[in-house]
């Protein structure tokens, strides 16, 4: 079932909820005007560990903040809508999609850059080169699909390639280098791990971070409730993100470090290798959302067909507490 397709359907199956004093069932002010409250993360990775450091430094404010682990990011979505969730962070689209159907949930911060690059067999350059040839996909939904096809129907004036759904980046990537398929759409650790296996040839055939630089496709999002009657602490989360992820472009070991906190069973010497692109590349940049490129990343998704046309900026986000962060 399409990604937008699961959406509709869970938020149709919502009872339409009134929020409390509290912004939300799932969040609650304690005897000491201190809140408690749920975040949701899908899971986790390496790009999730800022998010739970900067929940770390909410709850030395005194705040308890509960992490529950999510399978999809439309079980995060849906939790938002319903106000069970705070704040959740992963894949931009399905939020934008429960926005479009009038879902209270805001953009709020960026998780991290586009970090998608395709990647092609020795002799792989351009789409002429992948007519007919297998190409891997994630899934019909998936953002990385979206992405690849959008660069297909922009590049490829002749045969298509064959697109083959064959599991995630990393199951991607292993069918890339034994030959199952000529190219695929890999994040940025799947990419670093692929060259750190002594695979060699493999070309970057497009860099979707620099084609596509408008698009965020992993954001940070809250519950429009919350952030109305919590706003000062939804504020402290987001300039702990902004600050966190600073520390960790100006000095990758940080995310080294974070890392063995918040993902201990990491090899310490992969994450170091990843950190150390995350870094140069630049991708952590909560404050990085704008009005232009929220509009540009929603253009890119009703492109795809994942919302309707005539959403704005103001619509889905609200870019004042990055504003706030970077003041």
């Amino acid at each position: 079932m399409h990604a937008r397709t699961r959406l509709r359907t869970a938020l149709a199956a919502l009872t339409v909820l009134t929020a409390t004093a509290c912004g939300g069932p799932g969040t609650h002010t304690r005897a000491d005007g201190t809140l408690s409250f749920t975040v949701a993360v899908v899971e986790p990775d390496l790009t999730t560990v800022p998010i739970l450091a900067a929940l770390d430094a909410v709850r030395d404010r005194g705040h308890q903040v509960d992490v529950v682990e999510l399978a999809e990011p439309e079980l995060a979505v849906e939790g938002l809508a319903k106000g069970q969730y705070a704040i959740s962070a992963e894949a931009t689209g399905p939020a934008l999609s429960a926005i479009d159907q009038g879902a209270p949930i805001r953009i709020i911060a960026d998780a991290v850059g586009n970090q998608w690059a395709l990647y092609g067999r020795p002799g792989v350059s351009s789409c002429e080169d992948l007519g007919g040839r297998p190409f891997g996909i994630f899934s019909e939904g998936a953002v990385a699909t979206a992405i690849a096809k959008d660069w297909v129907g922009a590049e490829c004036g002749g045969e298509r390639p064959r697109y083959l759904t064959i599991g995630g980046s990393d199951v991607r990537a292993q069918a890339l280098a034994s030959g199952e398929i000529d190219a695929t759409p890999l994040e940025l650790s799947d990419a670093v791990s692929l060259e750190a296996s002594g695979a060699s040839g493999f070309t970057k055939v497009v860099d979707f971070a620099e084609s596509l630089p408008d698009l965020h496709p992993q954001t940070v999002y809250a519950n429009a409730d919350f952030l109305g009657e919590h706003r000062e602490v939804a504020q402290e989360f987001v300039t702990a993100l902004v600050r966190e992820h600073a520390r960790i472009t100006a000095d990758p070991r940080r995310l080294v470090d974070l890392a063995q906190t918040h993902l201990p069973a990491e090899e310490r010497a992969d994450v170091a290798r990843v950190a150390r692109r995350y870094s140069d590349a630049k991708l952590f940049d909560a404050a990085a959302l704008t009005s232009r490129n929220v509009q540009g990343t929603i253009d890119f998704f009703a492109r795809a067909g994942v919302i309707g046309q005539g959403m704005t900026a103001k619509d889905a986000a609200d870019l004042g507490f990055v504003e706030e962060a970077s003041s």
